[in-house]
């Protein structure tokens, strides 16, 4: 059996065994992943969490189970504490960079050495964005990188990593919290990532604003990026912008002058 074929499987069964027509939400243990699989003699990956990060973040659901969400609705996986699971029926909320954004150049200041070697993953992206200072571009602040890659345990949640984390400040001395998700290749920006990153920086981070950014790498190499709120339990776009890094002097005077004056 192919690998997105037992996930699908597996997941479905998992619905299945929980569903009853009115929930809205219910909770299920990791352990449930081993016993399905044992049931349907599949190979689980040494990281079980890989079927769920499957569906959150890569590929849609089994359409039995998008069929039993109400109109407008949709089923989502939680983290719901140490080795839990949620489906939680939410708003639809689509996270897409929107094709007729205006793309910004960049001077490009990545080291040359890294542009030979980097792959279109999470990993290359958070480089490209660190050494471009696109979060200082992006959100008009001065920031610093704090942590790459932070593991830590969210209460009511369980763990969660958070691709990267930056602390900024502005020009009237305010300081920010910024936790940033990357995704490249085929994963698909997460809200509930999102969710996570915000109740994360709110516990850990309390004295600090939160501002979360998500940047995609889109199939013609910009770079899109969203700043992202929770409003009434759902994800909003607050803004979103598209940077394509370009040599200097592929930047016109005619395009800086336009620039400058969308300021």
């Amino acid at each position: 059996m192919a690998r997105v074929q037992a996930y699908t499987t597996i997941i479905a069964e998992i619905f299945r065994r929980h569903y009853q027509q009115g929930l809205t939400s219910f909770d299920f243990p990791r352990a449930e992943f081993e016993e399905f699989a044992h049931k349907m003699e599949v190979q689980l990956p040494k990281n079980v969490g890989d079927i769920p990060y499957h569906f959150r973040f890569r590929y849609a659901l089994p359409r039995e189970i998008i069929d039993t969400a109400p109109e407008g609705l949709e089923w989502i996986i939680e983290l719901a504490g140490h080795a839990k699971y949620r489906f939680r029926l939410c708003p639809k909320s689509r996270v897409i960079p929107n094709p007729s954004q205006l793309q910004i150049k960049i001077p490009n200041a990545t080291p040359e050495i890294i542009s030979a070697h980097a792959l279109n993953d999470e990993q290359a992206l958070l480089a490209i964005v660190r050494y471009n200072r696109l979060i200082d571009v992006f959100l008009g602040l001065t920031s610093f990188s704090l942590q790459n890659h932070l593991r830590t345990t969210v209460k009511d949640i369980g763990q969660i990593e958070i691709d990267e984390v930056y602390v900024g400040i502005n020009k009237k001395g305010a300081q920010f919290i910024i936790p940033v998700q990357a995704k490249g290749g085929r994963d698909k920006i997460g809200t509930v990532q999102t969710a996570q990153d915000i109740a994360c920086c709110q516990q850990k981070f309390p004295t600090l604003l939160c501002r979360p950014i998500s940047a995609q790498f889109m199939s013609d190499k910009a770079i899109a990026m969203f700043e992202l709120a929770l409003v009434d339990s759902e994800i909003r776009i607050v803004d979103e912008k598209h940077y394509r890094l370009v040599p200097a002097h592929e930047i016109t005077g005619l395009e800086l002058k336009k620039y400058g004056e969308s300021e």
